[in-house]
């Protein structure tokens, strides 16, 4: 899997990611989130910040992998649909190869890992 930048990963709608990194990407804000609402509850300021913080970053991450996919990161909106947009996400998303070679967002991730 090489060196992941997280800061990279998680803030930045530039570029494109692989499935592998999509996928620990999700692992990770998914750990997040239980330790979080295992530490923080679920009332009160923080956990409302820490959640809209985790959200942010699961866009980016989507991001990421529709440029991988070479599509618009606006394809992200399809996720707003319940149980259609889940099923995008799993199929488009996690496990459909990206795009071979560069394309308009960038090199290919697996060329540069």
């Amino acid at each position: 899997m090489g060196n992941v930048d997280l800061m990279y990963l998680f803030t930045s709608a530039e570029g494109r990611i692989g499935r592998l990194h999509w996928w620990t990407g999700l692992g990770i804000l998914f750990v997040t989130f239980l330790l979080s609402d295992f530490l923080l509850g679920k009332e009160g300021l923080i956990p409302v910040l820490m959640g809209l913080l985790i959200w942010f970053a699961g866009i980016m991450l989507h991001i990421k992998r529709c440029h991988d996919r070479d599509k618009s990161g606006w394809w992200c909106l399809l996720l707003f649909i319940p149980i259609v947009g889940f099923i995008w996400a799993m199929v488009d998303l996690g496990i459909l190869p990206g795009t071979d070679g560069a394309n308009e967002y960038g090199p290919d991730p697996l060329e540069t890992a």
